[in-house]
Formats: structure tokens, sequence, C-alpha cells
């Protein structure tokens, strides 16, 4: 079986949520994890999450929009993190590619909802783009209190910081960009990541994997990232869906 740890239910326009859902479970996705990222949609993919057996949720803030997350939403995150169905405080993290947000604000809102993660002993879901350095001060300091950890999702940074994470005993998450020709960075972090810290992702409806880049992305499209992942780490790809499937179990469920 396979557990889809991170997309956007909520996102997903090509089909109804019980079209998505059914698809998946045909190439054996079990469980499903929909990803919370502003505060406009933080409501709504723990509606779909305590509507849907099979779907769980994250509740965060991602850095992108943590200009517009109040204190208040931010001290209510304790209550959401103990609801039925969630697993994980995310999507939260630094983004200085875009800068959608100040980066003062965005490291505040990360060590906040990091310490929200410490409290409640849920993992933490993480992006990461463009800032290595400060991601890597960060989750040193607050890793020693994090009794879970988390994931790096999509991960598509530089070696230097995968290979903190895993000191640090983070997961990294690995979607679409992995069968990408141009993201030698993405296949040489895969090649570089224990198999028994490695989660699968599609951050659907994004990064659809080859051979269907350009369409809507689906968790029904995992067992193409599967089959690359296996075919980098040189490991049977029955024996790596069932590590990254125990991987996942224990990380969120």
């Amino acid at each position: 079986m396979i557990i889809e740890t991170h997309f956007h239910l909520d996102y997903l326009k090509a089909k109804s949520p019980n079209e998505i859902i059914a698809d998946a479970k045909g190439v054996g996705v079990e469980k499903f994890i929909t990803i919370s990222v502003d505060p406009k949609n933080i409501d709504h993919v723990l509606k779909l999450a305590q509507e849907y057996s099979e779907v769980y949720c994250s509740q965060g803030i991602h850095p992108h929009d943590a200009k517009d997350a109040s204190d208040e939403l931010i001290r209510d995150l304790s209550r959401r993190a103990k609801l039925t169905k969630v697993v994980a405080i995310g999507e939260i993290g630094l983004d200085y590619y875009y800068n959608h947000s100040p980066r003062e604000i965005q490291i505040k809102r990360f060590e906040e909802q990091l310490q929200v993660a410490s409290e409640t002993d849920l993992p933490v879901i993480i992006h990461s783009r463009d800032a290595d350095e400060d991601m890597i001060n960060i989750l040193k300091s607050f890793a020693p209190k994090l009794k879970r950890k988390g994931v790096i999702h999509s991960f598509s940074s530089t070696l230097e910081l995968a290979q903190n994470a895993l000191n640090l005993d983070f997961y990294l998450g690995f979607n679409g960009m992995v069968t990408f020709k141009n993201a030698q960075n993405v296949k040489d972090a895969v090649s570089l990541c224990p198999v028994d810290k490695l989660l699968f992702e599609t951050d659907s409806p994004f990064l659809s994997p080859v051979p269907h880049r350009g369409k809507e992305n689906s968790p029904a499209n995992l067992p193409f990232i599967i089959s690359e992942i296996a075919k980098i780490k040189d490991i049977d790809e029955s024996e790596l869906r069932k590590q990254v499937y125990q991987n996942s179990q224990e990380l969120f469920f």
C-alpha cells in the first residue's frame, strides 16, 4: 500500500474528491494527507479530512502567507492540533525565492509553528526554498524540542540541507520532480537519502510526473514517482513501497 503524504485536495479541479480518491485507491493508495497553507483553506482541509475516511490533514500557514496569519490563528493551532484527523503542523517554513512575505515575518511564523508542534507532539511538514542557511540554523535549534521531527517536503534544495536534515532525524519527501530530466539535484538528494528516511508525495495538483507533465497532477500518479525512485536507489519497487509505507506510518500515524 501507499500513503500520499502531501497533496492539496481542495485545489484539484479535474475530478471530484470521490473520483480522485477512487482513482488513487485503484493504484494502491491507502491514506491521504491534504495540506493547509493559508487562513483561507485551513478550515476547508479539516472539513475534507472529516468528510472522507481515508483523508487526513495538516494545519499550518505556508511562508508565502505568513504575513496574512493573525496572532490569534497561530495561537489556535494548539487547539487544532488536537482535533481528530489532524496529523501534522504544516505546511510551514521559509521561501526566499518568491518572498511573498517579508523574511522576518516568515521566520517569526515558522518558529512559532515549530513551537506549537513541539508542545503538541505533532510532526512538521516543511517548505524550504532558497533559504538553506536560515533553515539549517532553525532546524538545529528546534530539532531537540520536536519529539516526532517531520519532513522537508518536495525536496529540491542543496545536499547540504538534505544532510543536515537527515542528521537531525528529519525525512525528505519526493514528488514528480524526480522524473524531470533537468532535476539532477532532486535525483542526487534521492541518492543521498536513506530508504528509511524517504517519503512519497505528489504535491498535486502541481508537479505532474513524466509522462503526465502539463496536466493536473493527482495521487493516482504516485506509481510513476515510486518507479523512478526505485531506479535511482537500485532497489526492488515492492521493497521500496514496503519501507516507505512504514516510514509514513511511523511519522504521521
